[in-house]
């Protein structure tokens, strides 16, 4: 009996496909994060001064959205064995909640732009752009994914329930990782150099 429980204790959640794909990503966000820490090291005048034209509050709020979504993510896991109604609705509220991540985010980078902020006005707003809104189409991938899974298990296509939970597990383990990259890109971007 100990084996067993051992064994269901060391076991990834979600399928190995996606985790090879979460890994391969986050290689990719730690290279971003590295040249942003480099470049803030080489010019630290010009990212203090372009840390102060961003909106920390729009910041906040996306964290708060992202977190959010991601507890809505786990309570429609732990549900997955007894309350598929309760799934859906922590799916559902997943997406709401990345909704307005992608509603926030775009409302910031209208606003920045309208102010003459883009690509071409230095480094700080090169790979401000660059690396939030890389991170951006992550968040509208990991939407795309939690609808899908939130259709399948909707319409009843997992041929079993243990193929539906590796499937929610799969959807929250990108969720989660598209969580922990905001939660070092936030500070790096709106609060270090403040």
């Amino acid at each position: 009996m100990n084996a067993i429980n051992s064994a269901a204790l060391k076991k990834v959640p979600g399928d190995l496909a996606m985790w090879v794909f979460i890994m391969a990503e986050l290689a990719v966000f730690a290279l971003l994060l590295i040249s942003i820490a480099l470049a803030a090291h080489q010019q630290p005048e010009t990212f203090r001064a372009g840390v102060q034209t961003l909106h920390p509050i729009f910041g906040l709020l996306n964290t708060f959205a992202l977190l959010s979504g991601s507890a809505c993510l786990v309570y429609a896991v732990e549900q997955s064995h007894d309350y598929p109604q309760r799934i859906l609705q922590g799916l559902f509220a997943t997406l709401l909640l990345g909704s307005v991540y992608v509603l926030f985010k775009s409302i910031e980078y209208y606003s920045l732009w309208q102010a003459g902020y883009h690509l071409r006005s230095g480094t700080f707003y090169f790979l401000y752009y660059f690396v939030t809104f890389f991170h951006f189409m992550h968040v509208l991938l990991g939407m795309v994914i939690v609808f899908v899974v939130r259709q399948r298990i909707q319409q009843g296509t997992y041929p079993q329930i243990e193929d539906q939970h590796a499937g929610l597990e799969s959807a929250g383990s990108y969720w989660h990782m598209v969580d922990l990259v905001w939660l070092v890109l936030f500070p790096l971007l709106y609060l270090v150099y403040l």
